[in-house]
């Protein structure tokens, strides 16, 4: 890891916010593409997932997620379930940015396909007593939708369908359809 990237990892454990917003910017920049340091970074990362700053669980989770197509030794598959954990966050805004970032691991390979669509089905059936249900669930098909516009599998099609068939409320399945077909 080059020396810049080093700080920008340092920057974001930083108290002043527009430090921190900064390195976390660049560093999503950066973790677009694959990078040779994803597991030079990857326990501290899997640590800052349970600090008590939500700013620093929103980035690390993000930067996970963008990492994962780094993750030759496919770490993602045992750790995943920390993330999910995150999608239930205190501050739903720290959960929603994990939430919405999951898809990213589900384009990566076939038992990451296999892992986000379970993961995300059960988060989708599980949030139906939340405050932020209909958000919820309307973030899990856009990821879904965002797998299927990479991956066109018509696994997940059918799985968006049988989630669908699930809401019971005609206003939020008909949202949830409209998100699903915007793009697709």
């Amino acid at each position: 890891m080059d020396e810049i990237t080093k700080q920008y990892m340092e920057d974001i454990h930083s108290l002043d916010k527009d430090i921190r917003y900064e390195a976390y910017i660049k560093l999503m920049e950066i973790t677009e593409n694959e990078v040779d340091w994803a597991y030079e970074v990857w326990e501290t990362l899997i640590q800052d997932l349970k600090d008590k700053n939500n700013h620093l669980r929103s980035i690390a989770a993000q930067l996970l997620c963008n990492l994962s197509k780094s993750d030759k030794e496919a770490r993602i598959i045992s750790d995943f379930h920390h993330l999910i954990l995150l999608t239930r966050d205190e501050r739903f805004v720290t959960a929603r940015h994990c939430l919405r970032s999951l898809w990213k691991i589900g384009i990566i390979g076939e038992k990451h396909t296999d892992l986000v669509l379970s993961g995300l089905e059960e988060r989708y059936k599980d949030c139906i007593n939340e405050k932020n249900c209909t958000l919820i669930r309307a973030d899990i098909i856009e990821d879904l939708k965002n797998m299927y516009t990479i991956l066109n599998d018509e696994v997940i099609s059918t799985k968006v369908l049988e989630l669908l068939e699930m809401e019971t409320d005609d206003k939020y399945k008909k949202k949830y359809l409209s998100i699903w077909r915007k793009k697709v």
